[in-house]
């Protein structure tokens, strides 16, 4: 059963029926972290445009999905917030997010906003050379100058010409809009007022204002994904201001 597991077992992100059958595909080793969704589960049980995994093999050997700009091939490839999925045979064009309950949801946009995606600075590392490796949240890579820091967000480019170009940047810094990715806060844009910074191996505490509701509220650092200066470059909604 190593391409499977129970659907009971399945991670609560992935907001699936659990008693409908007893197992569901398991997500493959890649992009994302465990809770990363199968394309299988999404094309399937999300977006009703299969209805088995024979069904999800021919659509993409046909190159009928494509994510961040790359045809998808592999049914148990796993994808993760702020993941571009294109269907260009219907032009439709999605954008994968999470909702209060920390669930995945795809967002509908327009094929000019799916042309950019929204990465997240892990860390970074230098590799041979001497060169600047920028280790994104989702596992990619991208070699790059000094100029980014750990929990910046930075733009790419997803043009076949262009892909992996940088061509925006969003610092981890007090004043810039967040949206947050987990917690009870899951799903909220705001505004970072405050870093606090914590001792030893210990999150460091994020004040936000949520300038909707006129509150404040705070979560940790890993919540933290930075999506705009002064106001939001992506809406919650998914389409481009």
């Amino acid at each position: 059963m190593g391409d499977h597991l129970k659907r009971l077992n399945a991670p609560d992100s992935w907001h699936i029926a659990k008693k409908t059958t007893k197992f569901i595909t398991k997500t493959a080793p890649g992009p994302h972290n465990a809770n990363a969704m199968p394309i299988t589960v999404w094309l399937r049980d999300h977006m009703g445009l299969a209805r088995n995994m024979k069904e999800v093999k021919q659509i993409l050997l046909q190159h009928d999905v494509v994510i961040n700009g790359r045809p998808c091939r592999d049914p148990r490839m796993g994808i993760g917030i702020f993941d571009i999925i294109a269907l260009p045979k219907i032009n439709k064009y999605y954008r994968i997010l999470r909702d209060k309950n920390g669930r995945h949801v795809s967002i509908v946009i327009d094929a000019e906003a799916a042309k950019t995606r929204l990465c997240k600075v892990k860390n970074k590392s230098i590799v041979h050379g001497g060169k600047v490796q920028l280790n994104m949240r989702d596992g990619s890579n991208l070699l790059a100058d000094n100029t980014y820091k750990s929990g910046d967000s930075i733009v790419l480019s997803l043009e076949p010409e262009t892909r992996f170009k940088i061509i925006d940047h969003f610092p981890f810094a007090v004043g810039n809009m967040a949206m947050i990715i987990g917690g009870k806060h899951s799903g909220k844009v705001a505004r970072i007022t405050e870093i606090v910074k914590m001792p030893g191996s210990v999150p460091n505490k994020i004040i936000l204002d949520d300038e909707s509701t006129g509150t404040k509220f705070e979560t940790i650092s890993p919540y933290i994904y930075i999506v705009g200066k002064k106001t939001p470059a992506i809406a919650q909604w998914g389409i481009e201001q």
